[in-house]
């Protein structure tokens, strides 16, 4: 593949956030990575890097419309060796066309994306922030863009990568959040969407979401969408809960999201011996583990906040505790482990990191 660049002057690009002001998703690094598809050629090309801009787009484009549009979230980071660490950007453009498959998009060269990336990076590698917590957030999308008001797999695609400088995402950090168990609304059901990472998981999650947020909780907890019984993820996470030393996550049934983080935490739990399964976890089942004592942690795993621990649940009317509402031992470690071994502090020996 020939990636052909046009590069700002080093004069015209733009003055970096102070790392203390940095929240998430606010800032965006001089350039992006931009890719078509097209009936014409039928096959991913014009792989370019510009500088970053807003750009033209028909207000027919059928991803504006019907939603046939799919993304990832993955992270490079500044390690303490100074090299530019990603991790496990490989199975991110995996799901990434996963997801392609799932909403009828052509899929993407793989290897070609993962050097156009890199390329990227290395350019704007002065945006990548160094304190701790922090990293580069990377956005690959894809969208239909064929102008269309009828109701159809498109024709032609746009792929682009953004990326800027985060902090934490969300404004607890790694202090406990409190979440809302969610009744009402489903997020997915089996044979929807929600094993695939689009537009339209997102947009059903808003509501539930916005009523949550007003009543003061970070999260909405979804419950499956036959039973409303069996607990599936956080908006932005999978899930997980420690009862009675066993660390528990939802399987992987074709609703929920397949988290890189997810799967590195089960296989962390399984490097120091701490027993994990994926099974179905019924909410009845978390909330009798609470009442007798037995629920010692929950916790949330993504990209964007890596471990997010839970310290309280709250379902029917009445709020439950989880362990002694502090970040608990298993959060903390996971938190730190995956952490230092994306940051070159720790060893990895899974080779989940790649530097530049």
């Amino acid at each position: 593949m020939i990636l052909h660049k046009e590069l700002l002057d080093v004069s015209k690009r733009k003055a970096k956030p102070a790392e203390n002001e940095l929240a998430f998703g606010r800032f965006f690094m001089d350039h992006m990575l931009l890719m078509d598809y097209t009936p014409e050629v039928q096959a991913w090309h014009n792989a370019r890097i510009v500088p970053y801009a807003p750009f033209a787009m028909s207000p027919a484009s059928l991803v504006l419309h019907y939603g046939q549009e799919v993304f990832e979230g993955m992270k490079a980071y500044r390690r303490k060796d100074h090299k530019i660490g990603l991790f496990r950007p490989q199975d991110n453009i995996s799901r990434l066309n996963d997801s392609c498959r799932r909403l009828c998009i052509p899929e993407l060269p793989a290897d070609d994306v993962f050097e156009a990336l890199c390329e990227l990076i290395r350019i704007d590698q002065d945006w990548i922030p160094k304190g701790d917590g922090t990293s580069l957030y990377i956005r690959p999308t894809v969208i239909a863009s064929e102008a269309s008001l009828g109701v159809k797999v498109s024709s032609s695609y746009t792929f682009f990568v953004i990326a800027g400088p985060v902090g934490a995402y969300y404004a607890e950090g790694v202090n406990p959040i409190k979440i809302w168990v969610e009744e009402t609304y489903v997020r997915a059901a089996e044979g929807g969407l929600g094993e695939a990472k689009t537009m339209a998981n997102y947009a059903a999650s808003m509501l539930a979401t916005k009523r949550a947020k007003e009543r003061g909780f970070t999260q909405v907890l979804w419950l499956d969408a036959r039973d409303r019984r069996y607990v599936e993820e956080v908006g932005t996470m999978n899930m997980f809960f420690k009862i009675a030393g066993e660390v528990i996550t939802a399987p992987l049934d074709g609703t929920i999201l397949p988290g890189v983080t997810r799967r590195s935490v089960i296989q962390l739990c399984k490097d120091m011996q701490i027993p994990v399964s994926e099974r179905r976890i019924s909410i009845d089942e978390v909330i009798e583990a609470q009442q007798n004592g037995t629920l010692e942690e929950a916790f949330g795993t993504g990209t964007a906040a890596v471990i997010s621990p839970v310290g309280e649940l709250f379902y029917r009317d009445h709020a439950y505790r989880v362990g002694n509402g502090q970040t608990g031992e298993i959060s903390k470690k996971m938190y730190d482990e995956l952490t230092g071994i994306q940051t070159g502090a720790r060893p990895d020996p899974h080779h989940w990191t790649i530097t530049l």
